[in-house]
């Protein structure tokens, strides 16, 4: 299981680094996979209300409506129906890699079970909707998915009748039964917009759209798809004649080929399971125990930066159990806990400053407290060789660790977001080391979603705890690269050494380096 999702990380770090080249990072629509299904989402939503205006419900009705829809008002309707068509071929591509990606960087086991299988039931209702969505054009290729799902139904023992004979003859077929189909397409994105959002009430501040110019792009790209290659329909269905071939969207479709080949029974049998061994990855193998962040109340104020900061909604403000003259006190939920650490980084009692008493958080990790980090900080600056000597904090996930040399301290965190800015200005101003570099995550790619951003902005002054601005700009270097990007990371390392060993002591910051 190991060696395929290296195999898979490896795949994505090469194709991520061409979109990285040609999107910039923030724009990577691997890193957006997940805004993106909720982007094409919408379109399909927005597009499909629209083309319900124009849609004849009825069965002798509903393949003329279409064309009028495709060729007569081609301007408006038309491309409506493309965006419609294309979008939903889309979402199925995104959310494929989605779950690939997410399988690959381990994103799914331990405490992060809910939001994988919340996705598992989305699978089912991105298919359903899309199947039916095939069958109201009511052409041959809906001929052919009507009987072959029917069919293939009736292998189930739950029906009184077999709902097949429905299509026998053109007489056979009832405008209730393709009532019933559109009920199914109109209502089932409303289930599956449920789901959607079950599947993110575990992450604070869940990303639902894209960045702006992706989303832009996205849109002229479909757009463009559509006019270039409108979606037709294949020829009005006609269930007295056998379709001789039918063009299938192998999205959607691929499945039923395989109806041919294995009996409904089964095919039901195969994914039935397949989805329960989906359902079970969280735990194949099982996550290793993490500790859970800590609270010390002699040491919380109740500010709450913890519970803004937490992307795992894992912090609550309770009223104090205390007799401290404070009105709340963070509580930590240890079922949403992921043991990031990035409550500590934005704690404002997680300084190394202290020297009248000792050095502890308000809120810190029993594996790594600020005392042991400040302990580590001070112990690894009594190493340093000759050279210009530079810090470096960097995430669990990144590969510079070798990179830890004479003149080169790498000190490794759960997130980079767990480091309090003030061990920046602690090392820079104790004279420590000539620099530091803060190497996290790709920008909007964070392992713990949100630690890159929040870094940024503490960086930048615009969220406490902030840096200080006496810190020279200078001696600093900001890393935000994917996971597999060693060679990057080094270059960049290499580039901020040489650039400390030009400044002399002292020299005011001029410009903000960045890796």
């Amino acid at each position: 299981m190991a060696l395929l999702k290296r195999l898979i990380r490896v795949l994505f770090g090469r194709a991520e680094a061409v979109f990285d080249w040609s999107f910039g990072q923030s724009n990577n629509p691997l890193v957006n996979l997940g805004p993106l299904g909720w982007y094409f989402f919408w379109i399909v939503a927005a597009s499909g209300i629209y083309l319900y205006l124009f849609f004849d419900t009825g069965v002798t009705d509903a393949y003329a409506s279409v064309e009028y829809i495709t060729h007569d008002q081609w301007w408006a309707a038309g491309v409506m129906r493309s965006l419609h068509r294309y979008a939903s071929d889309a979402l199925v591509i995104v959310v494929f890699l989605h779950i690939l990606r997410e399988f690959s960087l381990d994103r799914l086991r331990g405490k992060r079970f809910f939001a994988w299988i919340t996705g598992v039931p989305l699978l089912w209702f991105v298919y359903i909707c899309g199947i039916t969505g095939y069958w109201l054009v009511w052409d041959q290729l809906a001929q052919y998915i009507a009987i072959a799902t029917t069919e293939w139904l009736d292998t189930l023992p739950i029906f009184g009748e077999p709902i097949a004979n429905n299509f026998l003859n053109s007489t056979t077929l009832t405008g209730r039964f393709f009532t019933l189909m559109v009920f199914i397409h109109i209502f089932g994105p409303l289930f599956m917009l449920f789901l959607m959002w079950l599947h993110v009430q575990r992450h604070a501040r869940a990303r639902v759209n894209p960045p702006r110019s992706l989303a832009i792009g996205t849109a002229v790209a479909l757009l463009a798809l559509s006019l270039v290659y409108p979606a037709m329909s294949q020829g009005p269905a006609d269930l007295d004649v056998v379709p001789a071939t039918v063009n299938l969207d192998w999205y959607y479709l691929v499945v039923y080929p395989l109806l041919d080949v294995i009996p409904g029974g089964q095919l039901w049998l195969v994914l039935v399971v397949g989805s329960i061994v989906l359902s079970l990855m969280p735990w194949i193998p099982p996550a290793k125990p993490v500790p859970t962040a800590v609270v010390s109340l002699d040491n919380c104020n109740g500010c709450g930066r913890c519970f803004d900061d937490c992307p795992f909604s894992a912090i609550a403000m309770e009223p104090r159990s205390d007799d401290r003259p404070y009105a709340t006190e963070a509580v930590v939920n240890a079922d949403n806990c992921m043991s990031c650490g990035i409550c500590v980084g934005s704690c404002p009692t997680s300084t190394p400053f202290r020297r009248a008493t000792e050095v502890i958080a308000g809120i810190e990790m029993p594996d790594l407290t600020i005392a042991s980090l400040q302990a580590r900080t001070l112990e690894d600056s009594a190493a340093f060789a000759s050279g210009p000597r530079v810090l470096v904090y960097t995430c669990s996930n990144s590969d510079i660790h070798d990179l830890h040399s004479g003149n080169v301290k790498i000190i490794e965190l759960p997130c980079v977001a767990m480091l309090p800015p003030a061990f920046i200005d602690f090392a820079l101003s104790r004279n420590l080391a000539e620099g530091v570099m803060v190497a996290g995550c790709a920008e909007g790619d964070c392992y713990y979603r949100l630690g890159d951003r929040w870094m940024r902005e503490r960086l930048a002054g615009e969220r406490d705890p902030y840096l200080r601005r006496r810190v020279d700009r200078a001696r600093l270097a900001v890393n935000w690269l994917p996971t597999k990007a060693k060679k990057r990371r080094s270059k960049a390392l290499e580039e901020f050494v040489a650039s400390l060993a030009e400044l002399p002591p002292g020299e005011p910051a001029r410009r903000r380096r960045r890796g």
